[in-house]
Formats: C-alpha cells, structure tokens, sequence
C-alpha cells in the first residue's frame, strides 16, 4: 500500500462514512447505538483492506455496514411500538373538551400523543373546521375520536389525510346527505332529547333535570353536576345540517356502545356496527362512556392505534 493511500485511510474517521460500491452511508446517532450495543470497540477504518485498486470491506466491516442499512428499520419499531401515536378527541353537544378528562391521561400514560377539540358547537362546518385545524397540527396519522354530535363531526372531517382511523364512542354517524337527526329519528326520541330546551337565538340547552338523569346519570352525584355546569349552549339547527362525506366509508371504524343511554338510542349504536362494519365494544353505560368507563373506553382507542394502519 502506497504512503499517500494510508494517510486517507488514516484520515478516515471511524464511525463517520463507510464506503462501499455505490454508496456512502451516512452513520446516524441512532446506528451509532445500535453499532457501540453490538461492539463498543469496533472501529470502521484498520478494518480496510485492498484487493488491486479496490478498497474492500472486511467482514467485520460488512456487519456494520448491514447493520447501518437496518438502522433506519430497527428504530422506526424502537421509537413507534404503539402504531398510530396521534389521537384527536371530538366532544359532543352539550359538552366540552372535558369529558375526555379521564381518558386522556391513560392514552398519555401508553406513551400517545393527545389532544381534545373545543368545540364552537355554533355549526357542523365551524366544529369540522375547528377539527381540521387540530388534525394539520398532529406529525402524521392520527385516530380521530367523537363522542355524540362529535361522531357527526368526524363522519365528516375523517377524510383528512391524516386520519387512519375513526372511534365513534356512543356517537352518530350520519351518511352522506343525512343529518344528526336523521340519522337517529328512524329510531325514536329518547329522554334526554326530549329535555332538550331552545332560547330564543336558537341555541339548545338541557334542563338540569335532563342533564343529570339522562345525560350522565351513570356517574357519581358530584360528576354530574360537574357536567352540568359546563355544559353550555349548542346551536339547534346544525343537528340537521347535512353531511356531504361519510369519512366510515374508507377508514376502519371502531364503535363503543353505551348500553344503558338514554341521549341516543343504544339500538342506534348497534345498528352503526352493521352499518359502517365496524369493529364494535358494548358498555352497561350511561351517555358518558368515557366519563363512567374511562379505562374500557381508553382501551377501544387504544386497539384502534395499533391495528389502523394493518386493515
């Protein structure tokens, strides 16, 4: 071997390139761990050899060199064990982001990354919109979750590219050219509907009678009364605005029915697993299913991140 071509071998910075026929590998930090897991003392340059005018990789060095290959691979299944690591929460009508109180802190605590939606409740293109925004915002897919009127919403803004899959927890789901009432009036008014109250702007609004023996009577008296202060005012008419996408149409679908509901009919619910072929979880809840089961409720969204991206 000439002077001058073992100085450039001996400038060659171990761990830095590798050389080999068509290619220059860059080492990343995460192939270093991989590479100092496997040999702390492995070096890349006196492993160099020369066969004529060609530098040729030892075996030593070939190892390394496949090892950099699967880098990539092998931390892509290091850093994402979960599937899809994005979850966005709908609330419904007569609610806010924090019925999703209970939830969010046990999807945190398996490592995902969640945000809840607030909601205008002044429109179905204001709620789809305010929805949209959260959805640009997340790194990649996402599962997008809605509770009652929030199933209304993510029907129609989960044809966003981003959203792998849907979570309809005791929610409508209208299809195209339906509205929230149409979707559940073949099936009765329940008593909580019925308390339902009007102002004289339209807005909705359930008597507090409704609100605690309709809404969210599975709860504890202190819960209850917790949603009922925060529950506000809804915009009547956009339960009957229409639905221009059926997103359940083209994204895998997962369904919590709330056996015990008494907001929307559970014969609904059931009729939505057929109907959307969804995979579907029944619960001996009230309306609030994620308020009264969170742990059950966290578990249906939890199975649609780690199988969304395989259906």
């Amino acid at each position: 071997m000439s002077l001058s071509r073992r100085s450039r071998i001996a400038r060659f910075r171990p761990l830095e390139l590798v050389t080999v026929p068509h290619r220059i590998l860059v080492v990343t930090s995460a192939s270093i761990r991989i590479i100092l897991l496997i040999n702390r003392d492995l070096a890349l340059a006196p492993s160099l050899t020369l066969k004529g005018n060609i530098m040729l990789p030892t075996f030593k060095q070939s190892l390394v060199v496949a090892l950099l290959l699967m880098s990539p691979h092998l931390a892509s299944a290091q850093s994402n064990p979960l599937g899809v690591k994005n979850i966005v929460l709908v609330h419904g009508a007569f609610a806010d982001g924090s019925s999703w109180a209970k939830v969010i802190p046990l999807l945190e605590a398996e490592g995902y990354h969640v945000v809840a939606v607030q909601n205008p409740l002044t429109s179905l293109a204001d709620d789809v919109a305010a929805t949209k925004r959260i959805l640009a915002l997340q790194d990649g897919p996402t599962i997008l979750v809605g509770h009652s009127w929030g199933g209304a919403v993510i029907t129609q803004a989960g044809d966003d590219p981003k959203v792998a899959a849907l979570v309809y927890v005791a929610a409508y789901a209208p299809d195209v050219g339906q509205s929230a009432n149409d979707a559940s009036n073949p099936f009765g008014a329940t008593e909580g509907q019925k308390s339902i109250r009007l102002d004289a702007d339209k807005f909705a609004y359930m008597t507090p009678q409704g609100m605690l023996e309709d809404f969210a009577q599975g709860l504890p008296m202190a819960e209850r009364k917790i949603v009922l202060a925060v529950q506000g005012e809804s915009y009547g008419p956009m339960f009957s605005e229409k639905l221009t996408v059926a997103a359940w149409k083209t994204k895998p679908s997962w369904i919590v029915i709330s056996a015990k509901d008494r907001m929307l009919q559970p014969a609904m619910e059931r009729d939505e697993e057929k109907r959307l072929h969804a995979t579907a979880t029944t619960l001996p809840t009230c309306h609030l299913a994620m308020l009264e089961e969170p742990a059950k409720v966290a578990a249906v969204i939890s199975e649609a991140a780690k199988k969304a991206l395989n259906q």
